[in-house]
């Protein structure tokens, strides 16, 4: 179970070359410890350049630590870079979760 999460919503007329930076990132640290449990991608089916990410972190300083990362540091700017505006963060701490 995740203890914090990090929503990320932008919008971008890119979300193609977006997933493609992203994949990469993914590719790029796996069998690696830290860093997100899950991540779910999202897209607003009435506005389809307007895009959630919700990442799942075992906790805070798990998301702080992988915040801290050059390559989070780079994919960060990148996908920036891929935005029509300022990508806007919140981050969460998980009270309560449940599933059905």
């Amino acid at each position: 179970m995740a203890g914090f999460v990090q929503i990320i919503e932008f919008t971008t007329s890119r979300v193609d070359e977006l997933q493609k930076l992203a994949d990469d990132w993914r590719a790029g640290r796996e069998g690696e410890p830290g860093g997100p449990v899950r991540g779910v991608f999202s897209r607003d089916r009435d506005n389809p350049n307007r895009c959630v990410n919700i990442i799942e972190f075992a906790s805070y300083e798990e998301a702080m630590a992988n915040s801290e990362r050059a390559d989070t540091t780079e994919f960060a700017a990148q996908l920036a870079a891929l935005c029509d505006a300022p990508p806007k963060f919140s981050n969460l701490d998980v009270v309560e979760e449940w599933t059905r």
